[in-house]
């Protein structure tokens, strides 16, 4: 989990992008911004701000990196970052198809510079297909995915969308992945460079796993809130609302799971139903298992359910969960003393990197230094900034 010796040349903005980059960050590559010379990322200006009077999502997903700013659409501009891919390990885009080719700093001129060059292009729809130049966001990707339709009781039902943004995560997540696995590649010598096409649509129907069966298996019918095992068809695979309006889950799938869950709480005569697949009796079922759990509250039931071996679970709010002891304990929460507190890197190892740091960069903040470790002297760097080729 050591990338301490990677660079990589990051083009993206907003939030797909630099979460794929952030985790890469985490792990100890370089990370180098290279933004525009007039907004920069889109995301420092967003609301809500954070406590260092920045986008409140630039900050989360931005720290221990640097900025260079740049103008691609320069001549100048375009010199210099060629001259930084020279000492690239990976080149990261996040532009519309075609976007890169009229910068001239596609994969094809860019592999003139860097034969071993490892670039990986993320979009909404990918770089080809009918809908490859759409703009699009997670509501597209969801619903282009058969995801959305899946929390409607009826077709008349407005569609709703998850409540986080599952493409541009998923999407970041995956390509953060697939760069780790291009550089292993080109490490063991089975490759040299190569070119990543990630489309968050993609992503996001690779996430539909589990409910495209039908589909797939030639069944149109479209699966609906409690009709498959995973959307509630089930009373043991179900979400229960408690005496203080709050919620829990019970996953009992597993017979020995409904088993314990069943003795703990003196119902011992739910247990045969498990083996019954009739909706009458999922019914039945179901209604005794709301009355039931509208007995106490969800900390009450975590007390008593906590350690009985159930597949047992609170429903918590985002603020809950970053207060959670189980959260704590893994220290996924970070709090910092120098900067604001955030959620850490989902993975534990033996070899952990030292991190990226709780620095932001300012817009443009490393471009001297950066340029300047490529060659360029201090006469050079001026020269361009007269241009308006930096900033």
């Amino acid at each position: 989990m050591q990338l301490n010796g990677v660079r990589i040349l990051d083009l993206t903005r907003l939030l797909p992008g630099p979460y794929a980059t952030q985790l890469l960050a985490d792990s100890g590559a370089e990370v180098i911004k290279v933004e525009d010379t007039g907004a920069g990322d889109y995301a420092r200006h967003g609301q809500p701000r954070s406590e260092r009077d920045v986008g409140a999502i630039f900050e989360m997903v931005n720290r221990g990196k640097k900025s260079v700013s740049i103008d691609l659409k320069s001549d100048e501009g375009t010199e210099a970052f060629y001259r930084l891919v020279e000492s690239a390990d990976v080149v990261f885009e996040q532009f519309r198809p075609g976007v890169v080719d009229r910068l001239g700093i596609d994969y094809e001129t860019l592999c003139s510079y860097n034969e071993d060059l490892i670039y990986c292009s993320l979009t909404g729809y990918g770089q080809e297909g009918p809908w490859s130049d759409r703009a699009g966001h997670d509501l597209n990707y969801v619903g282009l995915a058969g995801l959305l339709d899946m929390t409607r009781e009826s077709p008349s039902d407005k569609p709703q969308m998850p409540g986080y943004p599952i493409g541009d995560m998923s999407g970041g997540l995956f390509s953060a992945f697939a760069i780790t696995e291009a550089l292993l590649s080109r490490e063991l010598g089975n490759t040299n460079g190569e070119y990543i096409d990630v489309a968050m649509s993609d992503v996001v129907a690779s996430f539909s796993q589990s409910v495209t069966y039908q589909a797939l298996t030639g069944d149109p019918a479209e699966p609906r809130p409690g009709e498959t095992a995973l959307s509630g068809k089930f009373p043991w695979y179900d979400s229960y609302a408690t005496a203080d309006g709050k919620w829990v889950t019970l996953a009992a799938l597993e017979p020995k799971f409904w088993r314990a869950f069943c003795e703990a709480v003196g119902a011992e005569h739910l247990i045969d139903a498990h083996d019954d697949h009739d909706t009458e009796t999922f019914a039945t079922v179901r209604a005794e298992l709301e009355d039931l759990f509208a007995e106490r509250t969800r900390e009450e039931w975590e007390d008593a359910l906590g350690d009985v071996d159930a597949a047992f679970g609170g429903v918590y709010t985002p603020a809950e969960m970053v207060e959670h002891p189980q959260l704590e304990a893994r220290e996924m929460i970070e709090r910092p003393e120098n900067a604001p507190s955030r959620i850490g890197f989902p993975a534990r190892s033996s070899e952990a990197p030292a991190g990226a740091g709780e620095t932001l960069p300012a817009q443009g903040e490393h471009t001297d230094s950066v340029l300047s470790a490529v060659g360029y002297s201090d006469a050079e760097l001026e020269e361009l900034r007269d241009a308006d080729a930096i900033r």
